[in-house]
């Protein structure tokens, strides 16, 4: 089960570097805002598994808890941001 959970970390780790390309080369903000949320919930997974491997799932569950509501509320404050930017340039 250790390997097995093992190579699923460093597969998440390998998936977690392809928005990674969109957050650094992303067209729009919007590309980049939505790379950086799919980098969160991957982040949250590999919480998870970590918290398994190390045989402390509770703790490490409440700190990937934690991670989720904060890329949650950043994700809308940012948004928030871009959607009253746009009203002041008249769009």
């Amino acid at each position: 089960m250790e390997a097995f959970l093992t190579g699923a970390a460093v597969a998440l780790v390998v998936i977690i570097l392809i928005p990674f390309y969109r957050v650094v080369w992303g067209p729009t903000a919007f590309d980049r805002l939505l790379a950086i949320g799919a980098m969160g919930a991957k982040t949250v997974s590999l919480l998870c598994i970590f918290g398994f491997l190390y045989d402390r799932f509770y703790m490490f569950a409440d700190i990937a808890i934690a991670y989720a509501v904060l890329n949650f509320i950043a994700g809308i404050a940012v948004a928030k941001y871009f959607s009253k930017q746009g009203r002041r340039a008249g769009t």
